[in-house]
Formats: C-alpha cells, sequence, structure tokens
C-alpha cells in the first residue's frame, strides 16, 4: 500500500469582488478626469453666456453643445463639474496627506516616549476629538477666510487626531516585540526604531484610515464651499454648484443634481474599495 503524504494547502489568492470593479472604474475615471480637466472639459468653466442661462440638458449655441446644461450665468455645467472634480480631490488629497503624516509622527512619539509625553499628546487628542469636526473647521474657516490653502489647513488641523490615536495604539503593541527590543539593545535611536521597525509593521490600518478619510474630506469640502467658506468664486466647486442649484430645484433641476450625483459616486467609490482594502489588510480575515 503506497504511502500517502500530507501537503499543506496553500493560501489562496483573493482577487478583487466583481462587485467592487465598478466603483474601482469610476474612481479612476474620475481621478483621470480631473488631472486631464484643461483637455476634456468642453469649455471654459468661467466663460458665461447670459443669453443662454438655465438651459436644459443638450441646449445648443453658438455651435457649442451644453451636454448637461447651464447654469445661473450660461456658464456650461458639465465643465464646471470637471473642473470641480479636481479641487474636491485635491483637497482631499492634501488634507488627508498632511493630518496623516502629522498624526502618524504625534502618535508613534507619544507610545514611544510614554510618560509626560504621552499625556500631554494624548490629553490634546481627546480635547481636539471632543469638538466636532465640522464646527470646528467652520469656525476655523471663519476666522482665517475662506481660500483653498485656508481649507486644507483647516481639514488637516481638525482630522490629525483619528491617525495619532491609531498610530498610538499601534506602536504600543508593535514597541514590545522582541525585535524592537533587540535593536535598541544593540543601540538603535529612535529615529530607526520608528521608521525601520514600527512604521512599516503599522503601516496597514494606517492606510486603511487614510482611505476612509478620503471619503469624508471630499464631504467636508463640499460642505464647507456649500456654506460659502470653500473655494471662492469663480473657481468651480461641487459644493458650490449644489448652494446655487438649490434656489432653482424647480425650474433648473440640473444644476443641483449633477454635482450632487458626481459627490455621491465618488464617495460611494472610496468607501467601498476603503472597506475592501481593510478587509485585504486584516490578518484575522485571511
Amino acid at each position: 500500500m503506497a504511502a500517502t503524504t500530507a501537503t499543506t494547502p496553500r493560501p489562496t489568492k483573493r482577487s478583487i469582488p466583481w462587485t467592487v470593479l465598478p466603483f474601482a472604474a469610476i474612481l479612476v475615471a474620475l481621478l483621470l478626469i480631473a488631472i486631464l480637466a484643461p483637455l476634456v472639459a468642453p469649455m471654459d468653466p468661467n466663460t458665461q453666456n447670459l443669453l443662454a442661462r438655465l438651459k436644459a440638458p443638450g441646449f445648443q449655441a453658438r455651435g457649442m453643445t451644453y451636454f448637461l446644461g447651464s447654469d445661473e450665468l450660461g456658464r456650461d455645467v458639465l465643465s464646471r463639474l470637471i473642473y470641480g472634480a479636481r479641487v474636491s480631490l485635491l483637497v482631499a488629497f492634501a488634507s488627508v496627506t498632511l493630518s496623516g503624516i502629522f498624526g502618524t509622527v504625534v502618535g508613534m512619539i507619544a507610545a514611544f516616549y510614554r510618560g509626560w509625553t504621552e499625556t500631554l499628546i494624548m490629553r490634546l487628542v481627546d480635547i481636539v476629538l471632543s469638538v466636532p469636526a465640522i464646527l470646528l473647521a467652520i469656525i476655523t474657516v471663519a476666522v482665517l477666510g475662506p481660500s483653498f490653502a485656508n481649507v486644507v489647513i483647516v481639514l488637516s488641523m481638525t482630522r490629525w487626531p483619528r491617525y495619532a490615536r491609531v498610530a498610538y495604539g499601534q506602536t504600543l503593541s508593535v514597541a514590545n516585540m522582541p525585535y524592537v527590543r533587540l535593536s535598541r539593545f544593540m543601540g538603535a535611536g529612535w529615529l530607526r526604531l520608528l521608521s525601520r521597525h514600527i512604521l512599516p509593521n503599522i503601516a496597514g490600518a494606517l492606510i486603511v484610515v487614510a482611505t476612509l478619510e478620503f471619503g469624508l474630506m471630499v464631504l467636508f469640502e463640499a460642505g464647507l464651499s456649500f456654506l460659502g467658506l470653500g473655494v471662492q468664486p469663480p473657481t468651480a466647486s461641487w459644493g458650490a454648484m449644489l448652494a446655487t442649484g438649490r434656489n432653482y430645484v424647480a425650474t433648473a433641476w440640473w444644476i443641483a443634481t449633477f454635482p450632487g450625483l458626481a459627490l455621491f459616486l465618488l464617495v460611494l467609490s472610496i468607501n467601498l474599495i476603503g472597506d475592501h482594502i481593510r478587509d485585504r489588510l486584516d490578518p484575522r480575515g485571511r
């Protein structure tokens, strides 16, 4: 009787679920549209034509077609929608990058040094988290003044505690690992320990937070622009288009409908992709 040899099963490679693929395609398409806005937009987003104001989608004037209609100043809604995607994505990317870097560094330092440093930093984190983020953003923008740079700074200031708390908890668990203790015993400095041994092991959790925060930053930027505290006219912004379109919902529904639909698809795509990344990076799901 032939002896049977036991073979260890190989881990199966998990592919992207088909339910996520359409939203990944939407996100990639919006990114390309935002990057290539000057080449994709059919018209200048700030060109006004009062004779073509509040025209329905498909209207033609001067040899140009308003595929998604025109707004109250005769500007092409499609062109402003394309340029508005650039503003929303750029604000979200810059805010996530700045808040992620600052929050991660602060959280790692608090967990690594402990003592009064930990107490001071984490109490500051609790104070910032106790104030509603959108309220803090509105107050800060109202004081500093509405502009693109101020919106990025304000969103970064209000969202860094979430990264700090995640980095703090992850660093506490990794700092006590044997290889970290051995590196410290061998004379490795704090900068090398944090950058070479701790950060690579907590990057997965921070990436998950960043993907989920990206969609939230898009909503915050749209909310501030809707209130008139974001990017100022005539720069196109989805939130500003929604604010304008609410006055013409009964007569020109397309002004608010298309920016709202674009905002919905962008945030939904980001959240679904973020959930997928979280499942892929979670070791308990393997």
